[in-house]
C-alpha cells in the first residue's frame, strides 16, 4: 500500500511536469517543485475539495456537474497560489492544466491499478 502511494506521487510529479511542458499557462520549476506541488494538489483534493463539493451541489446539479470542473480549477490554482516555484498565469489556465492533470491522474491511477492488483 505505502509502495502505491509513493509511486503516484512520483508519478504525479513527472505528470505536472508533463503539464508544464504541454501547456504553457502552466510553469514547474523542476522536479522538487513537481513533487512538492503534487503533495499539496493531493492535500487539497482529500481535505478541501469534497467540503467546496458539498457547499456548491446546488450549483453543481444544476450545471449538471460541470462546476465540478471549476472546483478542480481552483484547487490546482490554490496551489500555485501555495508555492513559490508552481505558476498559473490565471483560472482559464488553471482549468486546462487541471483538465490536462486530471487526464494523467486517471492513466496513472489505471496503470498502479493494474500493477499491484496482481500482488
Amino acid at each position: 500500500m505505502a509502495m502505491k502511494l509513493i509511486a503516484k506521487w512520483l508519478l504525479s510529479a513527472a505528470a505536472l511536469l508533463a503539464v508544464a511542458y504541454l501547456y504553457e499557462g502552466v510553469q514547474v520549476n523542476g522536479f522538487t517543485t513537481a513533487l512538492i506541488a503534487a503533495f499539496v494538489i493531493g492535500l487539497l483534493n482529500t481535505t478541501l475539495r469534497p467540503v467546496l463539493v458539498i457547499l456548491t451541489l446546488p450549483v453543481t446539479l444544476v450545471t449538471l456537474g460541470l462546476f465540478l470542473f471549476v472546483i478542480n480549477a481552483l484547487m490546482f490554482w490554490a496551489a500555485a497560489g501555495l508555492l513559490a516555484g508552481f505558476k498559473v498565469t490565471g483560472f482559464g489556465a488553471a482549468l486546462l492544466g487541471s483538465l490536462i492533470y486530471s487526464v494523467f491522474g486517471l492513466v496513472i491511477e489505471s496503470a498502479l491499478e493494474r500493477l499491484f492488483s496482481k500482488q
